[in-house]
């Protein structure tokens, strides 16, 4: 079990700042998801603490240990990666024994970690397969198996479930949640599904262009995105941001207007446009006092959930409203303005 730290982290490519001094600590136990769009930065920031990219400044630690001159055989993590890495030609077994054959354990160590870890991972009867005759889902439990075997202090996943269907990947992300349950070991996974982000992680690190934007619970970093970038990247669909002006201590959105309430006015103070950020779910929300029509573009039922588009103010919207409301082609929208999150219009910063 351990505690990583980074500290300042910069990764430099050719003249291309890749990470941009980075600074982070992943608590013992934790389960820190680092989430971002592709190219931001963030699977080069998972190699560098294993060692499998240099850095270019800075200090990465495991179990208070400075390691940036430790080769990653000798860090003592286990990586587990987007393709699974399986040898073809070994049996589910010896997949998972290798490590440890490669690391001298004996035959009898290396039988009780393998079918420990088979238990676990409920690979136990397909020890004697081939990879090829395994499923996606079941290939991906055998890179865990051999991940498990060595019992590492940290547990590094890139992206594990992207080459997986979508019924199966909703399926693994459980296991792979009550995996770090039962093992109570680091684990630091690197996705760019905000799904996957928002139901596995303990804390999310967001990531734009190398630059952690914001870290906090799945809960925090939802509700409260300290910029537009985190608040349109969470969320299915995403934060919908429409620019609205202010007068008089009134602000109007799609020609409807609504007085500000105290602490509104107070942070708005001296604003004359802003951006309103509005959730898709708080569309026909609970306690409205605000509503304004919206003509009505497309509609996409979901089963118990409809998603509703249209234009307000010049941006493309979303709302998310149940499958038993109709929804006619000049639907009023109702929302309570309590909710709405404002962004300002230059920095994009949360006010």
């Amino acid at each position: 079990m351990a505690q990583v730290e980074l500290k300042n982290i910069t990764k430099i490519y050719d003249t291309k700042k890749i990470i941009d001094n980075v600074s982070l600590k992943v608590e013992d136990k934790e389960f820190l998801v680092l989430v971002g769009a592709s190219g931001c930065g963030k699977s080069t920031l998972l190699r560098m603490i294993a060692g499998l990219e240099d850095i270019t400044s800075g200090e990465i630690s495991i179990d208070n240990k400075t390691v940036n001159n430790v080769h990653p055989k000798d860090r003592d993590i286990a990586f587990v990666f987007q393709n699974y890495a399986l040898y073809p030609h070994m049996s589910v077994y010896d997949n998972m024994a290798f490590p440890l054959k490669m690391r001298k354990f004996s035959k009898k160590e290396i039988d009780a970690k393998v079918k420990e870890a088979a238990e676990i991972l409920n690979l136990s009867d397909l020890l004697q397969r081939k990879p090829k005759q395994l499923s996606g889902g079941q290939r991906q439990r055998v890179a865990l198996g051999r991940a498990i075997v060595r019992n590492p202090k940290v547990f590094l996943m890139d992206e594990p479930l992207s080459n997986l269907d979508a019924k199966l990947r909703v399926q693994m992300r459980a296991e792979i949640k009550k995996l770090h349950q039962k093992l109570q070991t680091t684990f630091i996974y690197v996705t760019h599904d905000q799904t996957e982000a928002l139901t596995m992680g303990d804390r999310i690190a967001v990531i734009d262009k190398g630059v952690i934007q914001q870290i906090g619970t799945p809960s925090e970093v939802y509700n409260n995105p300290v910029n537009k970038y985190v608040g349109g990247f969470l969320g299915s669909p995403s934060m919908n941001f429409i620019r609205s002006e202010i007068k008089d201590n009134t602000l109007t959105i799609n020609n409807s207007q609504f007085i500000l309430n105290d602490e509104q006015k107070n942070k708005l103070a001296g604003k004359t446009e802003v951006i309103a950020g509005i959730r898709p779910e708080q569309f026909n929300g609970i306690n409205p006092n605000f509503e304004f029509k919206a003509d009505i573009e497309i509609k996409e039922m979901l089963g118990s959930e409809q998603i509703v588009y249209f234009n307000a103010n010049g941006s493309s919207c979303s709302a998310s409203v149940p499958a038993d409301i109709n929804i006619d082609k000049d639907y009023v929208f109702k929302l309570n303005t309590d909710n709405i999150l404002f962004f300002d219009c230059a920095t994009e910063k949360r006010i």
